[in-house]
């Protein structure tokens, strides 16, 4: 797949009609052999509409969007897949708005698309980092000096959570070789040359405060314990070490490395990206779908030194058991407002306000007026 596009017009080439873009996700999906996604039984009866499993316990009908992100879909793949892709090709992601432009579909639907997209992106077998680790936490939310008056939150700066959600980084350091080798240009001079042995992993969660139990069980959870973790002078951090070789940088004294090469650069620079992302892009996100921002920017982190074609296969092959209904995305407070049909055939809406109140209040405004 690496040869077949380098950009998006080369993608919306290659994926030219439905039946292409049928064809590229059973492979990425199953390989040679369709397999069930109702029952796993590998092996399954071509039909006109999809597949047949060959399980006498199951027999079910699926097609080779059943049990992914794409299933019951309007949205032809094709656009699926230009959607995917630009949204992983973009270092800071891209807006519903830009996205329903390019791709000639409404905001509402494009917004649907992206939160879709990143519930694919989420970590599904995530494994526990080791090594040199570098953890900390920023607060996401607009600052209090740009709100307006009335909407001014009191005793907010700082790492207050009353108008800020808090989230916590945890990265793996890349590690390296450094060689020695001949110059290409210059006979007999010798250089040395930095070869990345392994790339920089990070895990970004969401989390109601920042107290000492919330760190550390997630620390716990995402780092094995012969690690080396390096962290600010936040007190909840204290007590790391009785499990770690916890080393921390005092921030407040002005030194940002201590102890050779340990630092805390590398998060602070995730959290970089993360910011840039929210102030040039996004311009806010619902404390409700952060985790799922912070998921697509942990995926396209983790993959940075990879092509733009190489991290999209990678992500189409993410598309099982993913799926997320627009009901479950918006909650049930969204069907608030929506009329709904009751057996004796009379419409209401769910919060209690109906359009016959509505009439009715006009009539007695009317028959007021014409006492006067």
């Amino acid at each position: 797949m690496e040869n077949t596009f380098n950009s998006l017009i080369q993608l919306l080439d290659y994926f030219k009609d439905e039946s292409t873009c049928q064809q590229y996700l059973a492979k990425q999906r199953w390989g040679d052999i369709p397999c069930c996604p109702h029952c796993g039984n590998v092996g399954a009866y071509v039909t006109n509409r999809g597949f047949k499993c060959k399980a006498k316990e199951c027999h079910k009908k699926f097609s080779v969007t059943t049990g992914t992100i794409y299933e019951n879909t309007k949205i032809k793949l094709r656009t699926w897949f230009a959607a995917l892709y630009l949204l992983t090709a973009h270092k800071k992601g891209i807006s519903s708005h830009q996205l329903a432009r390019d791709l000639h579909i409404t905001q509402r639907t494009a917004w649907f698309v992206l939160h879709r997209i990143r519930e694919m992106l989420k970590e599904k077998a995530p494994q526990a980092l080791k090594g040199k680790i570098e953890v900390d936490e920023t607060f996401v939310g607009g600052k209090n000096k740009n709100r307006h008056k009335d909407k001014k939150v009191e005793g907010s700066q700082g790492r207050s959570s009353n108008d800020k959600k808090p989230v916590v980084g945890i990265i793996k350091k890349k590690e390296y070789e450094i060689i020695e080798r001949p110059h290409k240009v210059i006979a007999g001079k010798i250089v040395k040359e930095k070869i990345i042995t392994e790339q920089s992993k990070v895990v970004c969660k969401v989390v109601d405060d920042t107290e000492s139990v919330t760190l550390h069980t997630l620390i716990c959870t995402n780092v094995q314990s012969d690690s080396t973790i390096v962290t600010d002078a936040y007190k909840s951090y204290y007590g790391l070490e009785l499990t770690y070789n916890h080393i921390m940088v005092k921030h407040t004294d002005g030194d940002y490395k201590t102890e050779g090469e340990h630092h805390t650069n590398t998060i602070e620079g995730y959290w970089t990206l993360l910011k840039r992302s929210y102030m040039g892009i996004y311009h806010y996100m619902s404390p409700k779908h952060l985790q799922r921002y912070c998921d697509e920017m942990s995926y396209r982190y983790n993959t940075i030194n990879l092509k733009d074609c190489i991290r999209f296969e990678g992500a189409i092959g993410k598309a099982d058991n993913a799926r997320l209904t627009y009901k479950n995305l918006i909650g049930e407070k969204a069907i608030l407002g929506k009329s709904t049909t009751l057996k004796d055939g009379k419409k209401r809406k769910e919060n209690g306000y109906t359009g016959g109140q509505h009439l009715g209040a006009i009539v007695e405004f009317a028959r007021k007026l014409g006492e006067i």
